[in-house]
């Protein structure tokens, strides 16, 4: 989880900076990295973990956001990126919540499981990964500076479905094709 996040903060915390902010965000983030890993690892510590792997998805999200209207002008495209990258926000956020209460109530759920024979935990792995992959493609697209008129038909599934979907329901399907 913390191997998704921290690349991913460096790679927004470090966009459009100086060298030296660059090296200073990348020291600060490994040296916070390897701090909670340790901590997680030998003390089987899960607080830690999960609040800093939930602000490491906030700082994301948030900045992401941010950074989305100063770098795309055309207000069609902007709002298809931004819908893209708030389904990956509510993908995320869910699948940390579940998550959270996979772990907290796992003897609970666990019991749950076998006696009605679902196995729930994996929903957690799902939404997480596919928030995960929004957010590494919407962030190498805009730092890669590829950002055109509905790229984001041309990134892997689920995104292009999930930007067809936001854009009919917000009415912005573009009109030129």
């Amino acid at each position: 989880m913390h191997l998704l996040t921290t690349p991913l903060l460096y790679r927004i915390l470090s966009f459009q900076t100086s060298p030296e902010r660059t090296r200073i965000v990348g020291i600060i983030l490994s040296l916070l990295f390897t701090v909670v890993m340790v901590v997680h690892m030998v003390m089987d510590e899960f607080l830690l973990h999960a609040v800093t792997f939930g602000t490491a998805v906030y700082l994301i999200a948030t900045r992401t956001l941010k950074i989305i209207p100063r770098l795309i002008p055309d207000p069609v495209t902007r709002k298809n990126i931004q819908s893209v990258a708030l389904f990956g926000c509510a993908s995320f956020i869910f699948g940390y919540l579940v998550w959270l209460i996979d772990e907290w109530a796992c003897r609970v759920l666990t019991k749950t499981r076998q006696a009605v024979g679902l196995p729930l935990a994996f929903l957690w792995h799902v939404f997480t990964a596919i928030g995960g992959y929004i957010a590494v493609a919407i962030i190498d697209l805009l730092t890669s500076g590829e950002v055109r008129n509905d790229s984001t038909e041309h990134l892997a599934w689920p995104i292009p479905v999930i930007a067809r979907l936001t854009a009919r329901g917000n009415g912005l399907a573009r009109k030129d094709k």
